[in-house]
């Protein structure tokens, strides 16, 4: 499941797959629940992140949710990691489709 913080993240996510997607808060907090893993930019654990799109009520199902959570380094979030490496938004994302193929194996 797609989840966005607002449609155009939604749509882009989805876009050429066949999955579902949803936007805002409620479908952030309630499909947290049950996720087996959120991935995300680092700004999705910090409340206002991200010119305030994320909210109090979206860190903390994130923050409480079991699934295991693949952050990606983002520094357009505030929120920066030191020892990480400084690469290109698109190389993150290859590297988390490649650490879910071995987790899914």
């Amino acid at each position: 499941i797609a989840l966005g913080t607002n449609s155009t993240a939604t749509q882009n996510m989805i876009k050429g797959n066949n999955i579902q997607g949803a936007t805002g808060e409620n479908p952030v907090v309630v499909n947290s629940i049950d996720a087996d893993i959120i991935i995300g930019p680092i700004g999705i654990l910090t409340a206002n992140s991200m010119l305030g799109e994320i909210t109090e009520k979206m860190t903390m199902a994130i923050s409480k949710s079991r699934a295991t959570k693949l952050l990606i380094p983002y520094n357009k979030c505030k929120v920066i990691v030191a020892g990480v490496k400084n690469d290109t938004f698109q190389n993150y994302i290859n590297e988390v489709v490649d650490y879910i193929k071995k987790i899914a194996n």
